[in-house]
């Protein structure tokens, strides 16, 4: 008699537990996590672009006095969208870096 309480109530654990995993399910889509997942990434390979941009930048300031002209090559993966006399805005992989000393943002310039 123990034995067959104590199988019930395992089998009516598991029951409860596979519903509400399968609610979880329901709310929190694989697919939004895995969107989330490809965000981070996307924002994380900018922020990388833009900081090896920047030094490149730098040289032709140098050289120039302006950042008026300045481009990359497309193996840095960053366009030069604007540059001026004293800053630049980068765009690469939906984000933007206003700079010298900005920070990736979200969205073009």
């Amino acid at each position: 008699m123990t034995r067959s309480l104590g199988l019930l109530l395992v089998l009516v654990s598991l029951a409860v537990g596979g519903y509400l995993f399968a609610q979880q399910s329901k709310t929190v889509a694989p697919d939004a996590q895995a969107q989330q997942a490809e965000t981070q990434a996307a924002v994380a390979a900018s922020a990388t672009n833009f900081a090896s941009a920047g030094p490149t930048l730098q040289l032709w300031f140098q050289d120039n006095g302006t950042y008026a002209g300045a481009t990359l090559p497309p193996s840095y993966g960053v366009v030069v969208a604007r540059a001026d006399a004293s800053s630049y805005c980068l765009e690469a992989g939906g984000m933007h870096e206003v700079g010298p000393g900005g920070s990736p943002e979200p969205g073009p310039c």
